[in-house]
């Protein structure tokens, strides 16, 4: 067996305490520091954890020789200022997504790592759910065919943020689990959204992305709602499939149903449209807990020094399409174009 990798998580607040019990439990990864700025979240580690060193001042991660690999499990808007530290530490880094809150950050920290030939991964959580793997298996394998449209819902009643629009805190799950899915990237976007809270950011937004191929996605996302809702709808021209996250099993259904256009007659009012409809199923998932899955591939990736399935690019086309949409959104749906060059696979 190699080396123990020795992982430093900055950020024991709402998502920490999960990220240091996925890698707790790699049997190749051990947690040695926990920093926090709140004394309170670091006594909370310490109990859990016996061995795991804490501290108030994430340099003390930085100057550890022993660590390996720092998390960043912190808000967006300090990710930058850590990662970049990290890495010219010559530390791994694992970062929450959104990646940083530019394009320019983003691209920063891809050359900083590649530099330094260091892994830099984004958790991109939902690339790693048994649903999103095994839908990424269909659409690579040609199952549905073209893919027509990509259509997300995404709805709460929830967490208001101050720092960041509904966009940058739910859109950014679609955009990823979409980056991941689609074969080809967005050249443009339009969105549009609102805040009824005085003073603070949108709470309610509408996405529309636009690709060269015949193919266009919607993202709805909204703090303001009701009911909970996670469900995606994934056209294809052989078959459909329903995602909805919320179901405790099937959360991932295929449906045989299309349409076909018989365009052979020379009169557009006599072009027939066939519509087939035949049977759904659902696949069997995988239903490892998505941090785990994503953990050992971060290690994976460290030990074998390959590049991890949600890289620094593909923070980096997610981040680009976060910041046109909420530029899209301050010019009320004005189209922006993306630089497909900047965002390139």
């Amino acid at each position: 067996m190699g080396n123990m990798i020795n992982i430093g998580v900055i950020g024991y607040g709402y998502w920490g305490p999960n990220l240091v019990r996925n890698f707790a439990e790699i049997p190749t990864a051990q947690v040695t520091k926990v920093s926090d700025f709140k004394p309170e979240l670091l006594a909370k580690a310490q109990a859990r954890y016996p061995t795991i060193q804490v501290t108030t001042d994430s340099r003390d991660i930085f100057k550890d020789p022993k660590i390996d690999a720092v998390v960043i499990a912190t808000p967006v808007s300090t990710h930058f200022d850590l990662a970049l530290a990290a890495l010219q530490a010559g530390k791994h880094v694992l970062v929450e997504k959104p990646m940083t809150t530019s394009s320019e950050q983003a691209k920063r920290l891809i050359e900083e790592a590649e530099k330094r030939n260091l892994v830099l991964m984004v958790d991109h959580t939902f690339v790693y759910t048994g649903a999103v793997r095994k839908m990424h298996e269909l659409i690579t394998s040609k199952r549905l065919g073209d893919i027509y449209y990509y259509d997300s819902v995404r709805v709460n009643l929830g967490l208001f943020q101050h720092d960041v629009n509904v966009i940058w805190d739910l859109a950014v799950h679609d955009l990823s689990i979409m980056n991941y899915l689609l074969p080809s990237q967005p050249y443009a976007v339009s969105a549009t959204g609102i805040s009824h809270v005085p003073g603070e950011p949108e709470n309610i937004a509408y996405l529309t992305l636009f690709f060269e191929s015949n193919l266009i996605a919607h993202i709805h996302v909204n703090w303001l709602a009701p009911v909970k809702v996670r469900r995606t709808l994934i056209g294809g021209s052989q078959k459909m499939i329903v995602y909805d996250d919320l179901e405790p099993s099937e959360k991932v259904k295929i449906y045989d149903k299309g349409i076909t256009v018989n365009g052979n007659s020379e009169s557009v009012y006599q072009m027939l449209i066939g519509y087939r409809t035949g049977d759904m199923w659902s696949p069997q998932l995988d239903m490892t807990e998505a941090l785990r899955t994503e953990g050992l591939h971060f290690i994976n990736c460290i030990e074998q020094g390959s590049r991890p399935i949600t890289d620094g690019e593909a923070g980096l086309r997610i981040v680009r399409i976060l910041e046109a949409a909420t530029e899209s959104m301050r010019q009320r749906g004005q189209l922006v174009e993306l630089n497909l060059a900047e965002v390139a696979v």
